[in-house]
């Protein structure tokens, strides 16, 4: 699959996201998929397969009582990596946070086998999800 092909990869899992399509979302990553999430918060570290990846979606809609929206701002697609630049905002326990972030997909065969999340406030996005 060429670059064209891996955004538009990205570009449905965003919307699938958004829209609450675990179907589609889970069908888009790789059975091995690792999703890597910084920080040191109690949703920071690695997910590994399917099931774990969308157990970590599913929390951050359980935490926010589904209000979290990720809006993909552009996606830059290269021949290794194509990157998702996001601006995500949820809101929990009275609280609010909007921040801009980076995702970085790997793709192999029209599948996503790693991502690494990287928010504009790694401190602030961590004690806002724990």
């Amino acid at each position: 699959m060429g670059i064209e092909e891996d955004a538009a990869v990205v570009r449905r899992g965003y919307e699938a996201f958004n829209t609450g399509d675990v179907e589609t979302l889970k069908g888009l990553f790789a059975p091995d998929a690792v999703y890597r999430v910084g920080g040191n918060g109690g949703l920071a570290g690695d997910k590994h397969g399917q099931q774990e990846v969308m157990g970590y979606f599913g929390e951050l809609f359980s935490r926010s009582g589904g209000t979290v929206k990720v809006e993909l701002r552009d996606v830059i697609a290269g021949e290794h990596h194509t990157i998702g630049l996001q601006t995500a905002e949820a809101q929990r326990n009275g609280q609010s946070m909007k921040q801009d972030g980076v995702l970085v997909f790997t793709l192999k065969d029209g599948k996503v086998t790693e991502v690494s999340e990287f928010q504009e406030d790694t401190a602030t996005a961590s004690e806002f999800w724990s």
